[in-house]
């Protein structure tokens, strides 16, 4: 017999869940498939950083905002650890400081509440900044952290309890308008079918979503062991690196000198996609990366100069109390050339929601309230 809701959503990452959310809140009948018996993407290996400083201003940012309040409504009912850290583009050198002055101006003027702070502030804010060479800082009140798989876990759990129906280990084979064939041979019809199969292309629709313009991007990230003074770190860290990797810096006048700069002075770092940056979990344990290699230079394999690289950048700038790494893994995200994220029409009524390209966790409780409202026509 088949299995009937209004909306079966396939994938149990943050997409997923944010899209079976808000279905959830106004009133449909959802039934969220996820292949793995726990979600394995991207959505359990970044960060956990809820990071709307890194999305250029206006619509962008504004939904970066909303989902940050999303996670946070959401928190307490969900049982999802999160911490409202906000976050630190700490400088070291001149250029990276004028960069970061210039953001700061035109958030200003956004109304974004991000302000530079000295080098003393700097390391009030976060005393394992080592001292040599720091210019100061970028501080933003706005971000966020959670803990990735207890976060996925939990907000699963919450969904199941509200009422979605939640069905793990059944990878779903087969989709068409209005149904999706899993691979016990069980049928679910809906009204509605949303793909939001993280970097999955082969598996439904290969055609249409292999001309769509997505790419894969494979990233490495480390964990160190608990640090014996959690209090020395607060903020999320990003440094110079970082400013040439998101959208929110791209308009600053002083950019491209940088990254005549940085390319020189980083020229590995920038060829692997390696901008360093560091959040702190519930355990106070740091995690530590990431790089960017794409498409065809994926390999299974994980890179021992990647994470020399990381880690020699972070050290000359941070002191970690407990520099002992625990855990290593690498994550892979889809990525749009032009596009933030890929809403694409695939049949009637089934459309893919993909490619959030390294925001998923930042913008998807955002992206999914704004698409629901779109689909209804709700202004």
């Amino acid at each position: 017999m088949a299995v009937t809701a209004d909306v079966l959503v396939v994938g149990g990452g943050i997409l997923g869940l944010s899209l079976a959310y808000h279905a959830h809140r106004r009133g449909m009948k959802v039934v969220l498939l996820e292949r793995s018996h726990r979600a394995q993407g991207g959505s359990v290996r970044n960060f956990g950083m809820v990071w709307p400083v890194g999305q250029p201003a206006g619509e962008l940012r504004d939904r970066a905002i909303r989902s940050r309040n999303l996670w946070l409504e959401l928190a307490e009912p969900a049982g999802i650890w999160i911490n409202p850290c906000g976050s630190l583009h700490v400088a070291h050198a001149d250029d990276e400081m004028a960069v970061l002055q210039e953001f700061a101006s035109d958030a200003r003027q956004d109304g974004f509440s991000a302000e530079i702070v000295d080098p003393q502030e700097a390391r009030r804010l976060c005393p394992g900044l080592k001292p040599d060479q720091l210019r100061g800082a970028l501080h933003s009140r706005e971000e966020c952290v959670v803990d990735p798989p207890q976060a996925i876990a939990a907000l699963t759990n919450y969904l199941a309890a509200m009422g979605v129906e939640i069905r793990k280990g059944l990878p779903v084979v087969a989709a068409g308008s209005g149904y999706v064939r899993t691979s016990d041979g069980t049928e679910y019809v809906g009204g509605r079918v949303l793909i939001a199969s993280g970097v999955d292309f082969t598996t439904l629709y290969p055609s249409r979503l292999s001309s769509l313009g997505m790419r894969v991007t494979k990233l490495q990230m480390l964990r160190t062991v608990p640090q014996p003074e959690a209090d020395r770190f607060g903020p999320h860290l990003a440094f110079g690196l970082t400013l040439l990797h998101y959208a929110a810096f791209q308009d600053c006048p002083t950019l491209p000198a940088l990254r005549a700069r940085l390319e020189q002075d980083y020229a590995e770092h920038l060829a692997l996609g390696i901008h360093v940056m560091a959040s702190r979990n519930q355990r106070n344990e740091l995690v530590l990366g990431d790089s960017h290699v794409y498409g065809n230079d994926i390999t299974p394999f994980d890179s021992d100069k990647i994470e020399s690289l990381i880690l020699k950048y972070l050290y000359a700038r941070v002191d970690l109390g407990d520099s002992r790494i625990q855990a290593r893994w690498h994550g892979q995200y889809a990525k749009h050339a032009e596009k933030p994220l890929v809403v694409e029409d695939l049949d009637r009524d089934v459309v893919a929601v993909l490619a959030p390209g390294g925001s998923g966790m930042t913008m998807s409780l955002g992206w999914a309230d704004d698409l629901w409202s779109r689909w209804l026509g709700i202004a």
